[in-house]
């Protein structure tokens, strides 16, 4: 590829003129223009190399060679919809079943986290025929219209709270109402679910779901008190709901200790439906539901065909199966790291660091010259939302 000669501020011009400004970049009021990106690591025009402390969906690292191998070679065979009969597509949904507990066993693939929620969205209402949804405060499950409506992240600046739309409180025992000194944290801040379905229920209204992040992210970085999920289960379940785990940004061994961060709660706690995004394709356009047969089922009820247009046996499918869902594959990419990676650790301030070589030292790979700097790139204090 021949290397761009245009400047960042014909770049930054053009994107001014081009683009809206609801896009909004990173450090508007000194944008990096990021033109590569290797591991860990991302430059800029200038060859200036920055520590990615920002990005959420390179899980393996940018352009780690396995994933963009895989991707290179489907793509010259056969790039195709979810209606012809292929093996990358039951092949990846196999793999995943052997990560997640073995009641969720049918899979849904998809373009993007979005994708993946709404559709939640909908098996959870056909399956329980009711409307309502319970949503922590803070939430962020996407950018559809539906899915705006349960992200008080964003519906508080546009149209407001829908009715049929119920806000618990985020179970924060750092800054929230009951923290760690707490006797009891999990049960108290479950407790404030049943509070909130009870009042929905005393005004006529039906709960379909309880959808939460595993770990909330948006919502800045919560560790859900261990015990929070079941106690919340039991009760949306009574309600004659479901539970919806978004795994999202914080799925595939992101939390450390467990491949799911639903599994943070107990080896016990099995969400009615999972969905994942982002990392599953590090970088590729898919995304995933994972659910039980008998939410399958109802959805099946219907009638109506589910199919999805870049999901059948295209590049993405065989870059997340490069990546790998299972800890096996972890190894194989990273064989001298262990099977779970480090939880992630945020800097805010840059400072001088020697190159320590190749971002992928199993590979031999050195694709930059020296560096002897390297900023990091991070958003905001400790503490604020990413």
């Amino acid at each position: 590829m021949a290397t761009d000669p245009r400047g960042k501020a014909a770049t930054l011009a053009l994107r001014r003129r081009l683009l809206s400004n609801s896009c909004r970049l990173f450090f508007p009021e000194d944008p990096i223009k990021i033109v590569r990106g290797q591991g860990q690591y991302m430059y800029d025009e200038q060859g200036a190399e920055y520590i990615d402390c920002i990005n959420n969906v390179a899980h393996v690292g940018h352009c780690h060679p396995l994933v963009v191998q895989a991707a290179h070679e489907q793509n010259q065979v056969l790039n195709t919809n979810s209606r012809y009969l292929h093996d990358n597509i039951v092949d990846y949904a196999q793999r995943l079943s052997e990560t997640l507990p073995e009641k969720l066993c049918v899979f849904y693939f998809l373009n993007s986290g979005s994708e993946a929620n709404d559709l939640a969205l909908r098996l959870a209402r056909q399956y329980t025929g009711h409307w309502d949804v319970v949503v922590l405060d803070h939430a962020y499950h996407g950018h559809l219209s539906s899915l705006i409506d349960i992200s008080p992240y964003k519906f508080r600046d546009l149209d407001g709270q829908k009715e049929w739309v119920h806000v618990a409180p985020l179970p924060d025992t750092y800054r929230g109402p009951y923290r760690e000194d707490h006797p009891n944290p999990a049960v108290a801040y479950a407790s404030e679910v049943k509070r909130v379905v009870s009042s929905a229920q005393e005004k006529g209204r039906k709960i379909a779901a309880f959808f939460a992040e595993s770990l909330p992210s948006v919502g800045g970085q919560i560790i859900p008190p261990a015990g929070y999920f079941p106690e919340v289960a039991g009760h949306i379940r009574r309600a004659g709901g479901v539970f919806v785990a978004d795994e999202i940004q914080v799925g595939f061994g992101r939390v450390g200790k467990h491949f799911w961060a639903f599994q943070l709660q107990g080896e016990d706690f099995v969400p009615d439906i999972v969905t994942m995004g982002k990392s599953i394709g590090n970088g590729h356009p898919v995304a995933c539901v994972a659910t039980t047969h008998a939410v399958a089922r109802a959805f099946e009820a219907t009638g109506v065909e589910y199919f999805n247009t870049s999901t059948g046996s295209g590049g993405a499918g065989p870059a997340a199966m490069a990546h790998g869902p299972s800890r096996s594959a972890a190894c194989r990419i990273f064989p001298d790291r262990g099977t779970n990676p480090r939880p992630l650790h945020r800097q805010a301030d840059s400072q001088p660091l020697r190159h320590q070589g190749s971002p992928f030292p199993d590979q031999g790979l050195n694709p930059h010259p020296l560096q002897w700097k390297r900023r990091v790139l991070t958003t905001g204090p400790p503490g604020k939302s990413l």
